[in-house]
């Protein structure tokens, strides 16, 4: 049984709603999963002896890449930590018709990965109402879980 840590920045519910999808796949696979709002958390709590972290940020903007707001201070703060043998595995919402489709997703890794961290796997994008995505996120938590048991 692995321990994973979930989180996420939501302004819309949509995040939350992947970052639940996500808990409940692994708890009904047998493993220990610690969800938070990132609003509730500080940067520290990625340094704690999970076996993975997932992160998940919603992305804004049209003419830049904008990250949830509640996600602004811990990304801020990740490339002051060491990461280093830590496994992150990145996921988000946002709007294919935006030019910097799910770029908090893309921005978060890459702090992640310059603070020393492995990704575990590719990141999850989830395109407009995660509700209409849901086999996609079951799938992407499916891949954690083998990952996980390997």
């Amino acid at each position: 049984m692995a321990s994973v840590f979930i989180a996420y920045g939501s302004t819309t519910g949509n995040t939350a709603y992947v970052a639940e999808s996500i808990q409940r796949t692994l708890k009904q696979n047998g493993h220990e999963v610690t969800i938070e709002d990132v609003a509730d958390i500080n940067v520290a709590e990625l340094t704690k002896p999970y076996d993975l972290c997932c992160l998940g940020c919603s992305t804004w903007g049209d003419d830049e890449i904008e990250l949830q707001d509640d996600f602004i201070p811990v990304f801020e703060e990740i490339e002051n930590i060491d990461l280093a043998g830590k496994n992150i595995a990145c996921f988000g919402c946002g709007d294919s018709s935006y030019e910097y489709y799910c770029g908090a997703v893309d921005a978060i890794e890459e702090a992640c990965k310059n603070a020393g961290a492995t990704i575990f796997t590719d990141s999850l994008k989830i395109d407009g109402d995660p509700k209409s995505e849901q086999a996609d996120i079951d799938a992407w938590a499916q891949d954690l879980i083998a990952k996980l048991n390997a």
